[in-house]
């Protein structure tokens, strides 16, 4: 499709998410092509950016996750090279990237979203039980995927739970356990797709569960009443747009028993892997893979 320009196709990277980021952009990348797209492999971790405007690209399709792909950083580049890109801006990215801050948007606006604490070397561990109760999950607040995330189910894990965390950043939060069923609800531009339920092996939707297992089940239709759905959606919708997000992106939710859902992060560069939950929903709304591609790539801009 010669409407599109020569296109990079961004993945890889040098992030905690490297490896999952290859499977989603190899994927991306094969879909583009096989609709006559002029795509083209391009991994920022083995050539520069600047290249892009040297060798011609006229589009980037954005399959990089986590540091360095969905913080804003390489939105800001690709913005100062004069390249559109797919997905979020620099500002949206940036803020969506940083579970604090995010929380702290979402909060300001009324939108339902689990308590928390911010950890540091000095936090009284016991008191941050008695405030939050038990368990508590505790993770960098600027990574994805799960990376550096603990469940803490005592008082005495605290701490190292926090030094494994620091590791991968200097923010780190502790979330309260919110009971319920997992979902996630994509958006595709000003449309929420279907919600995805989603069922891990023991409860646990951590790295291994989410990319690499067969035990994880997926359900879509979610199986949702038609109005609490409904509901989700909005929410998602408004929780990506008060962000500032666009063009694509997925949000991850608890659901209570009492019917609330509670908003955990907003992902503006989701995973497009073969285990991948947008892909999943885009089915179910009647939208093919390469179909979904197309459609992202279709709503890079710049600004």
């Amino acid at each position: 499709m010669s409407g599109f320009g020569k296109v990079a196709v961004l993945f890889g990277g040098s992030g905690a998410e490297r490896e999952i980021s290859l499977l989603s952009g190899i994927a991306v990348l094969e879909a583009l092509q096989s609709r006559g797209v002029d795509a083209h492999a391009y991994d920022p971790a083995q050539k520069s950016l600047c290249a892009l405007k040297d060798e011609g690209f006229q589009r980037a399709f954005i399959a990089l996750h986590g540091r360095g792909g969905e913080d804003g950083t390489l939105q800001g580049a690709l913005e100062t090279l004069g390249v559109p890109y797919t997905g979020s801006g620099v500002m949206a990215s940036a803020i969506s990237m940083d579970k604090w801050r995010t929380k702290l948007i979402w909060l300001a606006h009324g939108l339902p979203t689990p308590r928390y604490r911010m950890l540091r070397a000095d936090t009284d561990w016991a008191e941050v039980v008695t405030d939050l109760g038990l368990p508590i999950f505790v993770k960098p607040a600027r990574e994805g995927s799960s990376v550096g995330a603990t469940k803490v189910t005592e008082v005495g894990q605290l701490r190292a739970a926090w030094a494994l965390a620091a590791k991968h950043d200097s923010l780190v939060l502790a979330e309260a356990f919110v009971a319920g069923q997992e979902l996630t609800c994509a958006f595709l531009g000003d449309r929420a797709l279907p919600v995805v339920r989603i069922v891990p092996p023991g409860g646990n939707y951590d790295y291994q569960n989410k990319y690499f297992s067969d035990q994880t089940r997926y359900f879509c239709p979610s199986g949702l009443a038609p109005e609490l759905e409904a509901r989700i959606q909005a929410d998602v919708m408004e929780s990506a747009n008060i962000l500032g997000c666009r063009g694509w992106g997925r949000a991850d939710l608890i659901l209570r028993d009492n019917g609330q859902a509670q908003l955990l992060e907003m992902n503006t560069s989701p995973g497009m892997t073969g285990h991948s939950l947008v892909p999943m929903a885009a089915r179910a709304a009647g939208i093919g893979f390469e179909d979904l591609c197309l459609r992202i790539l279709e709503m890079a801009q710049l600004g």
